[in-house]
């Protein structure tokens, strides 16, 4: 019966180093038996760097017979295909110039209206503010009445309002020495002179423009 422990073949008692390669020769890993077995029957292990060349070669020998399409030439054999024998082309032209004419008297009439339609909300909203001009110029005319007696108390309260108003469109009509114009000016009263045309001599009550139509005619007193 051998005394060595463990039934290890060789020395290995006290104080000796125990190598498998040497003691256990028969013993080897998983690793390199599937790598011995696959050499003995020839064929070459996972991962092998020919196995990627192969496959493209594969794909390469499958895929060169196919043909590739030409995207051009199918086009124009469609194209050729289409039969435009029956078309009048002259009819066409006219139809399309008709369409045209149609379309440039539609955009035109559609300008047209544009145009009135910003040209009357104007209107509109001049019209309005003359309202609300008209309406304030009894408030004005106290102003003045107001200024002549207290110019120094009114005179800073009646600029503001003019300017204020003169920012919006109103214009207070200049007229004092002026020749007298029915259209802007109603004289109420009449001093002889040395004749000739009537000159407005001394405003009366003021007269306005507004957005430059006349908003109210002043009251003049005139001398010829």
């Amino acid at each position: 019966m051998s005394d060595q422990p463990n039934g290890r073949p060789g020395n290995t008692g006290d104080g000796d180093n125990y190598d498998p390669d040497v003691h256990d020769p028969d013993v080897s890993s998983p690793a390199d038996a599937s790598a011995s077995a696959g050499r003995a029957d020839g064929s070459v292990g996972q991962g092998e760097p020919g196995d990627d060349a192969e496959r493209a070669s594969e794909i390469d020998d499958v895929t060169e017979g196919l043909a590739r399409p030409d995207v051009e030439q199918a086009l124009a054999d469609a194209v050729d295909a289409i039969d435009i024998s029956d078309v009048d082309v002259f009819a066409v032209l006219e139809e399309r110039e008709q369409f045209k004419s149609m379309a440039q008297r539609v955009q035109a009439d559609f300008d047209n209206f544009r145009k009135q339609s910003s040209v009357r909300a104007q209107a509109d909203a001049d019209r309005a503010t003359g309202r609300l001009a008209e309406a304030l110029l009894p408030v004005l005319d106290a102003a003045e009445a107001a200024f002549l007696r207290h110019p120094d108390e009114i005179g800073p309260l009646l600029n503001q309002m003019l300017g204020e108003l003169r920012k919006q469109g109103l214009e207070t009509l200049d007229l004092d020495g002026q020749p007298f114009d029915p259209e802007v000016a109603e004289a109420v009263a009449h001093e002889a002179g040395s004749g000739g045309d009537p000159v407005v001599s001394e405003v009366l009550r003021s007269g306005y423009r507004w957005k430059g139509k006349t908003l109210r005619a002043a009251m003049v007193k005139t001398t010829d």
